[in-house]
């Protein structure tokens, strides 16, 4: 048989299970639709959980998907043969058990070995290079006979000899794995898991003893993996059994391509095959690590971006501004040029045949393309601005400190707060010329810093003012007035993100994801004069905050307020009111006490914050 692609092993697994009356979803988004414990969905399970707690499905009880995933914990380990930061979970589910319509322990198994071997319908592996593990049993739960049970009985109906069953404890056999996710807490259970024989030594079966020592050595690798739900975790203890029982059915697609391609590594399988051909044809020199982690983080960021991923300072936005980054820094090493035939930089290039290839499966990629270019070109430019100089003083640092091997936090804190280095990207720096680095120091520098940010805003920004003087409530009283113009000129979506008054000037960030054309920006300035020019009243209630919601008024800083708050609103009263917002004041009186408005300046602050910079004359 022809080695299958991985279009068509996708292809083959969602038929398979449609067959055996699994209904076919979606991927979710690789953002988290109502978990914000994590920053992504990290296994295939996770957009599911509220339906493994006992919540009923739409489509039903059986349902098969490929969940894209993307994990962070293991970064710095991309570049070898295994680590992915995105990667797609294939997963067969079964949802309350057998009196629902759902199944079981004999048929989760017995499809699994039938996917895995099966040349018609499967990835036609061979069973004599399958060997398989379950749960040997503890204090939480007993022993898992039963799945060894059925392993029996498949192996000797098929004739497949020799020992190949092994029982684990808990952190090799029960997900989550404790040692893993002592934080985790929701439905968990037994597994039992099938490794295949890379190397071919095995096929007449080996010891347990053996069974160890090939696993440590990748000589097997884990390609299936059948979770029996039936219990749950609270507060980092298994508390009890659930109310139903499910099976959560998951196999890492990437792996098991490399696995049914014969491949040692997945960067030598088809789904990045193309990518690396492009990547050596454009490269001025050879570094099989750094070739892998550009083609990684350019999938990964391109996956993130089209789920609605911005690159920003926090959370999953840092990731992403992590990412592409150290693609810039890996496709440097191998002095990577772009793709003058299509006019693209050498990431977009990448992202560009990724694109292609999955477009069949993700069609929405293709309808993205022009976003997710932006972004990365974007970010790139943006890191490449800082590259030089931050590259120029980390080398001052490496060159001060002389016998000491040490990077200080200190060091550490300048060259992120100054030159944009995220503490990463210094390590790994500092651990390609032999450094280490004190990242107990840097995480002090920082708390020293927010300390004395946070004292200096209480004096200087109370109530958002940078003073009380007569101007500055001037200028105070305008920023209501233009946040509400570029709402009625930009749309509603257009919120404060932050602001600074002085005596001199204001300055107004909000959320915004492009340039203001000249036309907008006349527009906004033409409607604050308008109502400077009406000579509206400024007024101040005290109300209860559930109260104050209810109006409409603005409000963006979450539970920085107390149960009464103050809106000022501008207008004769507060249901017409022009602008209405929690503050904190003081303000002017009437709006004719501003001035003349006019915007001095707009620009971006970060990706998808604008800022505004105005004057009062």
């Amino acid at each position: 048989m022809s080695l299958l692609s991985s279009n068509e092993i996708r292809r083959r697994f969602l038929t398979f299970f449609e067959k055996r009356g699994h209904v076919i979803i979606p991927s979710a988004s690789l953002v988290p639709e109502n978990d914000p414990s994590v920053l992504f969905n990290t296994a295939g399970m996770q957009p599911l959980v509220p339906y493994l707690l006992g919540q009923k499905h739409p489509s039903g009880p059986r349902l098969a998907d490929v969940q894209k995933c993307v994990r962070t914990n293991d970064i710095e380990e991309v570049g070898d043969n295994t680590h992915l930061t995105f990667f797609e979970m294939l997963g067969n589910w079964s949802l309350g058990g057998e009196k629902v319509g759902g199944y079981w322990k004999k048929e989760a198994i017995e499809w699994s070995y039938e996917f895995l071997t099966s040349g018609a319908e499967g990835v036609g592996l061979n069973p004599e290079r399958l060997f398989i593990t379950c749960f040997e049993g503890d204090s939480n739960a007993p022993r898992d006979t039963e799945s060894a049970e059925i392993w029996r009985e498949i192996f000797n109906r098929n004739n497949v000899k020799g020992e190949r069953i092994y029982f684990r404890p808990a952190d090799k056999n029960w997900w989550p794995q404790p040692k893993q996710k002592d934080e985790y807490s929701g439905p968990c259970g037994p597994d039992t898991e099938m490794f295949y024989d890379l190397s071919g030594e095995f096929t007449k079966g080996m010891s347990l003893e053996e069974y160890v020592a090939a696993d440590n050595s990748q000589k097997i690798v884990e390609i299936w993996n059948d979770v029996f739900m039936e219990y749950l975790k609270k507060d980092g203890k298994v508390s009890g059994k659930l109310e139903t029982q499910n099976v959560d059915t998951g196999s890492g697609f990437e792996r098991l391509i490399t696995t049914v391609q014969g491949k040692t590594n997945v960067f030598d399988t088809d789904l990045f095959e193309e990518v690396m051909i492009h990547i050596r044809a454009h490269s001025g020199k050879g570094n099989l690590v750094s070739e892998r982690i550009v083609a990684d983080h350019v999938r990964t960021a391109l996956f993130m971006i089209n789920d609605g991923v911005v690159p920003s300072n926090t959370d999953r936005g840092y990731i992403l501004r992590r990412l592409i980054p150290r693609a810039v820094r890996h496709s440097d090493n191998l002095v990577l040029r772009g793709d003058e035939k299509k006019e693209l930089g050498i990431l977009t290039s990448i992202a560009s045949i990724f694109i292609s290839n999955y477009a069949e499966v993700y069609p929405e990629l293709s309808v993205n393309v022009e976003k997710i270019y932006n972004e990365i070109e974007s970010e790139e430019k943006k890191f490449r601005k800082t590259l030089e100089s931050g590259l120029k003083q980390f080398e001052k640092i490496i060159l001060n400190l002389k016998d000491n091997k040490l990077i200080s936090g200190s060091d550490l804190f300048t060259l992120f707060s100054t030159y944009g280095f995220p503490v990463e990207l210094t390590s790994e720096l500092a651990k390609e010329r032999g450094f280490a680095v004190d990242e107990d120091g840097y995480k002090s520098e920082l708390s020293k810093h927010q300390d004395l940010s946070r004292q200096g805003s209480d004096q200087k920004f109370k109530g958002g003012l940078g003073g009380s003087g007569e101007v500055e409530k001037r200028y105070h009283t305008a920023t209501h007035l233009l946040h509400q113009a570029l709402r009625d000129v930009l749309g509603n979506e257009v919120s404060q993100k932050g602001s600074n008054i002085t005596a001199e000037r204001l300055r107004f960030d909000f959320s915004f994801d492009r340039k203001m054309t000249d036309e907008e920006k006349k527009k906004v300035e033409d409607l604050v004069n308008e109502k400077i020019k009406s000579k509206l009243p400024v007024n101040k209630i005290v109300m209860k905050k559930e109260e104050a919601e209810k109006t409409g008024a603005l409000h963006f800083f979450g539970d920085k307020y107390g149960d009464e708050v103050s809106v000022y609103y501008i207008g004769t009263s507060l249901p017409e009111a022009y602008s209405k917002e929690f503050c904190g004041g003081p303000h002017v009186t009437n709006t004719g006490e501003i001035g003349v408005f006019k915007i001095v300046k707009e620009e971006a602050v970060s990706s998808g914050v604008r800022r505004i910079k105005a004057i009062l004359n």
